[in-house]
């Protein structure tokens, strides 16, 4: 892959090259690109690499999710105080995105695919089976909506 394959596909990702996105925040927010990285959680060789197109992806969710807040307060930087921005980016920095799903949801969600993809019979064989209690509810909630469907 070139560089400008790489850039084409930043481009659909992020909705521009990281390059120019990163430009951008460093000079609304007077930042160093290694300063950057660092409130993004990244090396500055990630950094640098991902800005020339070497590499693609960020591939840690939570450093987009920092990037993304970075941005949006490159927008409003020129509203704020230097203080209230240096607090800004310490926040920023500490953040921990929330990449986590409800349990629940997800049960319902596969008991529902499998009861989609799955005679009700076979279903119900399988939950007589399984070793774990919590599989073989699951397997009787998606024959049960097998049933229904």
């Amino acid at each position: 892959m070139t560089s400008a394959d790489a850039l084409d596909q930043q481009r659909s990702l992020y909705g521009a090259p990281l390059a120019d996105l990163v430009s951008e925040a460093t000079r609304a927010l007077g930042l160093t690109q290694g300063r950057l990285a660092e409130v993004l959680g990244l090396s500055a060789p990630m950094l640098s690499q991902l800005l020339s197109g070497q590499r693609v992806k960020i591939g840690n969710p939570a450093a987009v999710h920092r990037l993304q807040a970075v941005l949006a307060l490159a927008r409003q930087a020129s509203g704020l105080s230097a203080d209230a921005v240096a607090h800004r980016l310490a926040e920023i920095r500490a953040e921990q995105a929330t990449l986590t799903s409800d349990p629940a949801s997800d049960a319902a969600a596969a008991a529902r695919a499998l009861g989609r993809v799955l005679p009700t019979e076979e279903l119900l064989a399988a939950a007589g089976q399984v070793g774990s209690p919590a599989l073989a509810a699951l397997l009787r909630q998606a024959a049960d909506l097998a049933g229904r469907g």
